[in-house]
């Protein structure tokens, strides 16, 4: 089965093409048969599509929305240009995999879109004004492109912290204001904290009971995850993801009474000032250079800059709380997993991060951390108690897997 899987943002479409089926997942089988994204939607767009392993081509169009854009990729993906081909034509597509943002306690796993679940993901704009309205138009180009009859699946980011308890859910307010407008923690990076507990429990042939993790995304976007039997029992990210760790452009954490601090001092609406928190603020604002960990590292090790250096300390400082948190609310774990783009790339943070963790029982290996940058693998010593590994993250591989599995009746595998 080929697996369109798609990520719709406000000015921007990622897109995949993956074959799998229930076989090749058992099998780790899949093949990604085609990815890019069209960016700067809405007038001369910036095509960029890398068919299997081969290099990445880039052009320009004129497209207007999401679904021109839809409609673009697929005519690059059937055309016979050399290096494109990938699809004979639109009926090589059986399926289409969403990327939905929220899911707010409506959906507690992925759903066949039918004109019930898309009044679902309307009723949760309120939650993610910014992502489900996009989110959405990725459906409804589907629709005007493919028609009905090709079936299109929704996977939440919100969905695998369903499971969180009453107590890790709830804000200490009145009630009421749950009650009334689901003022709670949802959080968020559901797909990855998932895909990477699930390839850690394959990887060491483990039960679902017996995965007891924590997980690590840190990339422009960071949350953790407490995992215990498989299910998401507590996250950094709240009702919003501007919550928990510190992030590319992202505050995280903060006394609440800031916002009308800021807005007070600096004569800016609440709407200024929460513009200020997530895309102003975290490393960006530390830093006053840039949001990128790389470009900081590097500005690091050239000028030994001081707010660039309290802007990573600041960064691993939060992280290594939160381990520490959610190992006590968890009493213990099996292991500790970076993954996202900053988790899998950058020995120097996962180092700093994790020193003086020797308490938990993790040992890092120097040797062994500096050798994995995007690859999947131990970085701890031989006998810690609490190991480490980085384990890529493949979010679009997770949305194709549940599309298939949607499609077919199958259940999650336990």
């Amino acid at each position: 089965m080929n697996v369109l899987v798609l990520n719709a943002g406000s000015s921007s479409l990622k897109f995949q093409v993956i074959a799998t089926d229930i076989d090749r997942i058992a099998k780790d089988g899949d093949e990604r048969l085609s990815r890019g994204q069209v960016e700067r939607i809405g007038g001369e767009a910036i095509v960029t599509i890398q068919n299997r392993d081969g290099p990445r081509q880039k052009s320009t169009a004129q497209i207007h929305d999401i679904a021109g854009a839809l409609r673009h990729v697929l005519g690059c993906l059937t055309s016979d240009q050399p290096g494109m081909p990938v699809l004979k034509g639109l009926e090589d597509v059986h399926a289409i995999g969403h990327r939905i943002v929220h899911g707010g306690e409506l959906f507690t796993q992925s759903a066949l879109v039918t004109p019930e679940v898309l009044k679902g993901i309307e009723d949760c704009i309120d939650l993610a004004p910014l992502h489900n309205p996009t989110n959405i138009r990725g459906i409804t180009a589907g629709y005007e492109v493919f028609g009905r009859q090709v079936p299109q699946v929704a996977v939440f980011d919100t969905a695998f912290h369903s499971s969180l308890p009453e107590h890790a859910y709830l804000y200490a307010i009145p009630y009421h204001l749950y009650r009334r407008h689901g003022i709670r923690r949802y959080g968020f990076h559901g797909t990855s904290h998932r895909y990477v507990s699930d390839r850690y429990r394959k990887l060491r042939q483990l039960t679902q009971e017996q995965t007891n993790v924590i997980t690590l995304h840190l990339g422009n976007g960071c949350s953790a995850a407490a995992i215990r039997g498989g299910r998401s029992v507590d996250t950094s990210m709240g009702m919003t993801p501007l919550d928990g760790l510190v992030m590319g452009t992202r505050s995280g954490d903060l006394d609440p009474a800031i916002v009308n601090v800021i807005s007070t001092k600096e004569g800016l609406s609440i709407a200024q000032v929460e513009a200020l928190l997530n895309t102003q603020s975290g490393l960006l604002g530390l830093s006053g250079l840039t949001n990128d960990m790389r470009v900081l590292q590097e500005e690091l090790a050239l000028h030994d800059d001081h707010r660039v250096r309290v802007a990573i300390d600041v960064f691993c400082y939060r992280v290594r709380k939160y381990i520490g948190a959610f190992l006590s609310a968890m009493g213990g774990a099996d292991a500790l997993i970076f993954t996202g783009g900053i988790g899998e790339n950058s020995p120097a943070i996962r180092e700093q991060i994790c020193g003086g963790l020797e308490w938990a029982g993790f040992r890092l290996d120097r040797a062994r951390n500096q050798a994995l940058v995007g690859a999947e693998g131990a970085i701890t010593a031989d006998g810690s108690t609490l190991p480490g590994y980085v384990i890529p993250t493949d979010e679009e591989l997770l949305i194709a897997r549940d599309t298939v599995r949607v499609i077919l009746g199958q259940p999650h595998p336990s």
